[in-house]
């Protein structure tokens, strides 16, 4: 097993990080690791993601949404193929603090094939940064305009 994570303060309430983190249809316009997404944030449902790797490698996958707690916690799994060969629980945990909101993204890597994919882990763990700092400034940016 292999853990990856990031994370980030904005300047936020964990309500409007949620409404960014959610609007999957517009993660076109911020994200530079998920760089495409479709589905609903609802326990159960199937997301369409597409994530590129720094370097510009894309890969699609379509996980299942575990858990959606507004303003708390967003976790799916994604695998590839069956159950134990390679499969990833990835979480945006949000947490009211200082004034703003906490982010920690992480992803728990398990199966069979993770000895085997170091480079995909470590690539993966520099996009983590990229999103959580795009989220940071797009939340921020948004909610100032808010506010004005």
């Amino acid at each position: 097993m292999r853990r990856i994570s990031s994370e980030v303060h904005i300047a936020a309430t964990p309500g409007e990080v949620w409404a960014v983190l959610t609007d999957f249809a517009r993660f076109q316009e911020w994200n530079p690791f998920l760089v495409r997404a479709a589905g609903e944030a609802e326990p159960g449902a199937r997301l369409a993601l597409r994530f590129r790797l720094p370097g510009g490698r894309e890969m699609d996958f379509t996980p299942t949404v575990l858990a959606a707690e507004p303003g708390r916690l967003l976790r799916w799994r994604g695998r590839l193929g069956v159950p134990g060969i390679f499969d990833g629980v990835h979480a945006f945990e949000l947490t009211a603090r200082d004034g703003g909101t906490h982010v920690l993204q992480s992803e728990r890597f398990s199966g069979l094939l993770v000895p085997l994919t170091g480079s995909i882990v470590r690539q993966s763990a520099r996009g983590f940064v990229t999103l959580t700092d795009a989220l940071k400034a797009r939340v921020e940016e948004q909610a100032l305009q808010e506010r004005l």
